[in-house]
């Protein structure tokens, strides 16, 4: 399943992609720092989201994001980097650094996986009924 940018923060999204059977979500994204919180820096909190995604599904997670700095008139972003590839419960088992262009690769044993998620019964347990507040956005 993939989920572009600000897909990544909505853990509905990466929910409704592993019950659609997706093997592994992608993440694309551009990140970094936060033009109007000048001084804040969210690649901790970034990375925990997508850690996340990943033991709440049992579902490995790769998250790809940009480097360097972007200016534009008064805005300037500099991307985070630190492309990361989690294992189905969410450790992080490859990541590259703030700075540098780089590829980290992971084989994974799906069925292993799909096996494991089956045995947690975090899909057969689910209580449906209870979310009807998630299909509006105020929850009202």
């Amino acid at each position: 399943g993939v989920g572009i940018c600000w897909d990544q923060w909505f853990p509905e999204a990466a929910r409704s992609m592993a019950l659609m059977g997706a093997d592994i979500l992608l993440y694309p994204t551009a990140i970094g720092s936060e033009p109007k919180m000048p001084g804040y820096d969210s690649q901790a909190h970034w990375q925990r989201t997508m850690q996340g995604h990943s033991a709440a599904n049992v579902i490995p997670v790769c998250a790809s994001n940009r480097i360097g700095t972007e200016k534009d008139q008064d805005i300037e972003m500099t991307f985070y980097g630190t492309s990361f590839i989690t294992g189905n419960t969410g450790e992080i088992l490859a990541q590259c650094d703030r700075k540098t262009e780089d590829i980290r690769i992971i084989s994974f044993n799906f069925k292993e996986i799909e096996n494991m998620r089956a045995g947690w019964g975090l899909f057969r347990d689910r209580r449906p009924s209870m979310y009807g507040t998630l299909g509006c956005l105020d929850g009202q």
